[in-house]
């Protein structure tokens, strides 16, 4: 792949806004949104700082399950790389009020006919 094809500013507007619309409906709990931006495919993997989900059906029963308190959180050092028009990796690091852990999060993301979907994410925490 040519460096140019490497972060080409349109396709990084579209993954950026696509990251931080996650990014919103995760701290609202908005699970319909949640659910819409991953991969609706039982290849897709998600693996939480607890939990190991292999397949759409088993992160929407996560989602579902899961608390709808204290899902706040500070991001930092976000990195967001594309590679040509239809692939991309979102990186960040995240603390939330009343933990001094670092959380670390990452995915990646694929355009579909459908729009930009995770397709592979990873939640951990440090210490």
């Amino acid at each position: 792949m040519k460096n140019e094809a490497i972060n080409q500013p349109a396709t990084v507007a579209e993954v950026t806004a696509a990251f931080y619309r996650y990014e919103q409906a995760l701290v609202s709990n908005d699970i319909a949104v949640l659910d819409e931006l991953f991969w609706h495919d039982e290849r897709t993997v998600r693996l939480g700082a607890g939990e190991n989900l292999y397949g759409i059906e088993a992160i929407r029963a996560f989602r579902a399950a899961r608390p709808s308190a204290g899902l706040n959180r500070r991001l930092q050092n976000t990195v967001i790389t594309t590679f040509g028009d239809d692939f991309a990796v979102c990186s960040t690091e995240f603390t939330r009020v009343g933990s001094e852990k670092i959380g670390r999060q990452q995915q990646t993301w694929v355009k579909l006919p459908v729009g930009w979907r995770i397709v592979a994410a990873q939640v951990s925490l440090m210490g």
